[in-house]
């Protein structure tokens, strides 16, 4: 498979979410009579939305109101929320900064030491109010957040990084061994983030409660930009998710995958799940909540990289409370309110019962779908006489 680029050099042909639809099956259901819920490590939540550890997206109360919608929301570990007594203070230095500065700034402020004691508090604070607490942090820090997420009551444990491998070299610092790390964590784990089947499969083989999927396709994010590094979201998915059924029929152990990022509107989300995903997870999305601890500005986890910044601070602005966002009633027409809901109208028109019967949907290529919506208008212009 694949496209001659060059004497000698094949390349594979990927697609992204613009440039696929959905088929409509040949049974219709009542979208309040399906079931968007899904399971993770014996637990079922009944939305499908992980909101993503940024620090413009997630803190405490964020966490807290996402968990009493039925949703998971992610703390990072390595952000504000750790460094600060009191984060507010610098999410508002980053809200007001001007555009030029905002990348410098934000570099500035990541660099004041992270307290382990406020790893603690957070999760403490999330317990306290009946919040589902669930933590992040990058590869290198695993095994000492880990240990003080467990013991402070975390629920899940999320390692995350830009690209993650169970393989992964290093003579400066040491590499932490994923499978023997979730061995020793009695809370869930989940690893991310991978794009490839492969590397899947050898994740899984880590014994993980769920992978992540998705490199550099945020709205925040400029790793395909600064490092040429990424698939696009269709395709990642759908190999990644061939990678869990085969693990599966292999080991009858089956791992979720989340597919994390490049989800503009609810249709997007839609499609994410019939290419495979079991839920997904999404920034610039809650970014706009008025619960958003960004006061409407977005950035993503690699921008205060001290030595190679990847994304930038976007304005979002913001459009909605987190319920709106997520359950509607939606009070904008453009896709990006009332998620769950336009997931449950697709499953019913689509006829699937569930996220699984979701993940069986027929796929067709349609990269001219985005130009439909912009010739009607066009046409109504004209027709308006303008």
């Amino acid at each position: 498979m694949g496209e001659w680029v060059g004497r000698g050099r094949k390349a594979r042909r990927c697609y992204g979410f613009d440039e696929i639809a959905l088929v409509p099956g040949s049974v219709t259901i009542n979208p309040k009579e399906v079931d968007p819920s899904w399971e993770l490590a014996g637990k079922k939540y009944k939305v499908p939305i992980l909101a993503a550890a940024m620090d413009g997206v997630v803190d405490v109360n964020f966490a807290v109101a996402m968990s009493k919608l039925g949703g998971i929301a992610v703390l990072n570990l390595n952000g504000v929320q750790t460094r600060y007594e009191d984060p507010g203070e610098v999410l508002e230095k980053i809200a007001h900064a001007n555009p030029e500065e905002a990348t410098k700034l934000v570099q500035s402020l990541y660099l004041k030491p992270i307290q382990e004691k406020l790893i603690a508090k957070r999760i403490k604070e999330i317990k306290s109010k009946k919040g589902v607490a669930v933590v992040s942090a990058i590869p290198q820090d695993a095994e000492k957040f880990g240990k003080i997420a467990q013991d402070s009551g975390a629920d899940i444990f999320v390692i995350q990084s830009t690209v993650i491998s169970v393989k992964h070299v290093s003579s400066e610092y040491k590499v932490v061994d994923l499978a023997k790390f979730i061995k020793s964590m009695k809370i869930p784990v989940i690893l991310g983030n991978c794009v490839t089947y492969s590397v899947a499969l050898e994740i899984m083989e880590a014994g993980p409660s769920a992978i992540l999927v998705g490199i550099g396709p945020g709205a925040a994010c400029t790793t395909r930009g600064v490092l040429g590094i990424g698939v696009p979201q269709v395709t990642a998915t759908s190999d990644v998710a061939a990678a869990r059924d085969f693990y599966y029929k292999k080991t009858a152990k089956y791992i979720p995958i989340i597919t994390d990022g490049g989800m503009d509107s609810g249709g997007d989300i839609c499609k994410a799940f019939a290419c495979g995903a079991d839920a997904v997870m999404v920034g610039s999305a809650f970014a706009r909540a008025k619960e958003a601890p960004g006061r409407g500005y977005h950035w993503g986890m690699a921008t205060p990289h001290a030595n190679l910044p990847r994304g930038t601070r976007i304005h979002v602005g913001t459009t909605g409370s987190l319920e709106e966002i997520l359950l509607g009633p939606a009070k904008l027409d453009d896709g990006s309110q009332n998620l769950v809901g336009a997931l449950m109208t697709s499953m019913g028109n689509l006829g699937a019962r569930n996220i699984r019967e979701m993940q069986l949907t027929d796929i067709i290529i349609a990269p001219s779908i985005k130009t439909e919506g912009k010739i009607m208008q066009r046409v109504q212009r004209v027709g308006m006489g303008k």
